[in-house]
């Protein structure tokens, strides 16, 4: 599999400037010269640092005042951003919940039942605690595997924290020579306030198969951990999986890098690529917003437009995307007003109404993309789950600590998706201790520990549709593993048209009407009348479940009369 050829620099993300200048993301205006669009760089006073010519971005340091007006005015450029992270705001703003808030809600919560205790050995094809997967058993993984359990030529990029491709639940699976780290850790900002704090690694650049976060771990975990008779297994058990890496330490997400990822899976030949993530500052990316500035709305179009031609680009690729719906509890084709961004950096927001036609939540609102929205093991829609008809195309388990009301399991670990965690968080967040035992701490989270002789991995749970979406992409890549054909550009691998993947997918899904009553109020679980959602459509299309539930078995088994 050859490296991309449109990347100047890879595996890196320019480091923070001196005072005085910034990094800029550079858009060259579409049918524009990009030596023309160098140009106005220097003539702005800037200086180009990389080039990602698949898409059509400069990476550019220049002077921090006034550069993306004095940039965006000559008519090569089409607009610019800073290079600063992307991601949530460190507090829990009203309207725009961070989507670590949401996904680690149980934690310091009093659980109603205990964690389960150490599961029997394996059975056949399935690993030791399996038995508390319960999202793997509603998309019928445990039956898939039987007939399609993955194929090693089939690649699936994770584009999150990072991958731990230590944990012995992704060793097996885990592609080294193809990962990829597109960013630098950024110990603070230029105000002070700390990011991902301390560099780890000489250079602030951490390994390819390295995650200070967590959260990459365990997507990659629910899509292919292997079937190894060890820990767990993921969806697609046998898959190769490829860490390429766009967010920082601390969560949040830069432009650059996952442009640069995104057009770097693409060009190596990846079959699959997850986005359990959004790309900000912007919760919203707007074109012309009234009450936003002119440098601010230079910098929505650059966004818009750059995620948009790297998304097209790894389509024309074959590559099938899929991404998280989102965490806001909203109708995505009815957005409320946007209270959260600008979220970076902290306290620069304002409220903003969001005319649909105009704004965008990246990039599960970019073409090409397979949105997934989120259910608790009761199948109802969680209650922090975006929706709608315009953007939902399938549904998947992301867990929801809140379901089961009036029941034992109300407000239980057990509700959410347990997944690989890395060792080296577990201990970071006193969930382990220095000799590798779960702490009291852990023990409240639901933390667990295996062990086969001196080798150890440790699980954690989460909720959230960034947990749902690998889910779907786990069976994303099993369709390729079953009907796939040689990649004639990648000698020994396969490849599938991502619109053939996508049929599939949609056409095996399990459809699900809509709940009677179809307004859904989550108040008796605690929640506000915000989260109130309302389903619209039939069983075999609605906005909560779009074309239905994700169905492992159902994709492998029926989905050749789909291609």
């Amino acid at each position: 599999m050859a490296t991309t050829a449109a990347l100047l620099t890879t595996g890196t993300q320019p480091a923070a400037g001196q005072p005085g200048t910034a990094d800029f993301t550079v858009v060259v205006e579409d049918g524009a010269s990009t030596d023309a669009a160098k140009a106005a760089v220097a003539a702005a006073g800037g200086r180009v640092l990389a080039e990602n010519a698949a898409v059509g971005t400069l990476t550019v340091k220049a002077p921090a005042a006034g550069f993306v007006q004095r940039v965006s005015a000559s008519d090569a450029v089409l607009g610019a951003t800073g290079l600063k992270p992307l991601g949530a705001a460190p507090t829990d703003t009203p309207g725009n919940r961070e989507w670590r808030v949401v996904e680690r809600e149980h934690l310091g919560a009093a659980a109603q039942s205990p964690s389960p205790a150490k599961s029997p050995d394996a059975t056949a094809g399935m690993d030791p605690l399996d038995d508390a997967l319960w999202g793997l058993k509603l998309v019928r993984s445990d039956k898939a595997r039987a007939r399609q359990a993955g194929d090693k030529r089939v690649y699936v990029g994770i584009l999150d924290t990072g991958v731990d491709g230590t944990h012995p639940d992704i060793a097996p699976n885990f592609n080294r020579e193809l990962s990829r780290n597109f960013t630098i850790d950024i110990p603070s900002d230029p105000n002070g306030n700390e990011v991902d704090g301390p560099c780890e690694f000489r250079g602030c650049v951490d390994p390819d198969d390295h995650d200070d976060n967590g959260h990459g771990t365990h997507v990659a975990g629910t899509i292919g951990a292997a079937a190894n008779g060890f820990g767990i297994s993921g969806v697609a058990p046998n898959v190769s999986l490829v860490n390429i890496r766009g967010a920082q330490d601390s969560g949040y997400f830069f432009l650059q890098p996952v442009v640069d990822a995104i057009t770097y899976g693409a060009d190596i030949g990846l079959d699959v690529i997850n986005m359990s993530f959004y790309i900000d500052p912007w919760y919203m990316n707007c074109l012309d917003h009234p009450a936003d500035s002119p440098q601010a709305r230079l910098e929505q179009r650059a966004t818009i437009t750059a995620v948009q031609r790297a998304l097209n680009y790894a389509h024309r690729k074959g590559v099938t995307l899929i991404a998280a719906g989102g965490n806001n509890h909203e109708d995505l084709g009815n957005p409320r007003t946007d209270a959260a961004s600008p979220n970076y950096p902290a306290g620069t927001n304002y409220p903003r109404a969001i005319d649909n036609s105009k704004c965008l939540h990246l990039p599960t609102e970019g073409e090409h993309v397979i949105s997934v929205s989120s259910l608790g093991p009761s199948l109802a829609k969680a209650d922090y789950s975006n929706w709608g008809t315009e953007q939902t195309d399938l549904s998947a388990p992301g867990g929801w600590f809140r379901d089961g009301f009036g029941t034992p399991w109300y407000r239980t670990n057990e509700n959410l998706i347990r997944s690989t965690y890395p060792r080296n968080v577990a201990l970071a967040e006193g969930n382990i201790d220095e000799a590798g035992n779960v702490t009291a701490k852990g023990q409240s989270a639901g933390v667990a520990k295996y062990c086969a002789g001196t080798s150890c991995g440790y699980y954690q749970y989460l909720q959230g549709t960034s947990m749902a979406a690998p889910h779907a992409a786990g069976v994303a890549a099993l369709v390729v593993s079953e009907y796939g054909k040689k990649d004639r550009a990648h000698p020994g691998t396969l490849t599938l048209s991502p619109d053939k993947v996508e049929k599939v997918l949609l056409k095996t899904a399990t459809q699900r009407a809509c709940p009677f009553p179809r307004t859904v109020s989550y108040e008796r679980e605690g929640r506000s009348a915000e989260f109130t959602a309302t389903c619209e459509g039939d069983a075999r299309f609605n906005g909560f479940y779009g074309h239905g539930i994700v169905d492992a078995y159902g994709a492998v088994t029926r989905g050749g009369s789909h291609i």
